[in-house]
């Protein structure tokens, strides 16, 4: 019969290699950055707050912090190393007010996950007291990482002189193959997370499966209404807003998972 730990490790193998993947996903327009030599019109913001994310979520998986943890270290510690690369990336190839800004949020990332550190491990002394705290903390700035996209999604569209072309009831910029690696991703650390509980595992999982759910089913809603409007632009000779910038976003919200 299979155990318990057994059936545990083998649902966080899938999450990992679920999650890597989900990682390198923006990878494309890194690419495209490097090739360019330019971050056009990209904002650096999803990235640090992914970055953050899985600073702090290596941070909880450490033994002196989370016992067995080993899954949870080793997939947000390859994310920190991924993350960090588009970052300093971003700063390469930015300059001006987009470099300074990206810098200076970078350097806020490494102080809070620094200052996280040393005030759990000097003065909180065991496993019980150092996972409520750093859980606490991942969980909040997980549910920054969701928000981060969304807000990049708002000022995109609300300074773009292409929004107009955005109608309601429209999944274009919504990539479905990325809603559904995140709802699988989101499903496996879910029950990794709940065959032996943690409170602060399951909480932005759960947030992250139901955000994916919630797209999946405007897909299943407008996937009609959105081809028949990309059909009527192509008649029409108009340029359809496949935004980068909104699209990457979402990659790298999904790419952000929550362990």
């Amino acid at each position: 019969m299979v155990s318990v730990d057994a059936m545990r490790t083998a649902v966080g193998i899938v999450g990992n290699a679920i999650a890597l993947g989900l990682f390198l996903s923006p990878l494309p327009t890194f690419i495209r950055i490097w090739k360019k030599k330019s971050v056009e019109e990209f904002s650096v913001i999803p990235y640090v707050a992914t970055l953050l994310n899985c600073m702090l979520w290596m941070v909880y998986g450490l033994p002196i912090v989370h016992p067995n943890s080993t899954l949870v270290l080793t997939i947000n510690a390859a994310g920190t190393v991924i993350e960090l690369c588009y970052v300093i990336l971003y700063l390469v190839f930015s300059d001006g007010p987009k470099r300074l800004k990206a810098l200076l949020l970078f350097l806020g990332d490494l102080a809070i996950v620094g200052t996280v550190s040393a005030i759990v491990l000097i003065f909180f002394h065991t496993h019980e007291r150092r996972s409520l705290v750093v859980g606490i903390l991942c969980v909040i700035f997980c549910i920054i990482m969701y928000l981060a996209p969304l807000t990049v999604m708002f000022v995109t569209l609300v300074s773009t002189v292409q929004s107009s072309v955005i109608k309601t009831k429209s999944v274009e910029y919504m990539p479905l193959s990325l809603s559904v690696a995140s709802f699988c991703n989101g499903l496996c650390w879910t029950i990794y997370a709940l065959i032996r509980f943690d409170l602060y595992i399951t909480i932005p999982n759960t947030l992250g499966l139901l955000f994916s759910i919630t797209q999946l089913v405007l897909h299943v809603l407008y996937y009609k209404s959105t081809k028949m409007q990309i059909a009527e632009r192509k008649k029409k000779g108009e340029v359809g807003l496949t935004d980068v910038i909104v699209v990457d976003s979402l990659k790298t919200s999904a790419s952000a998972p929550s362990h």
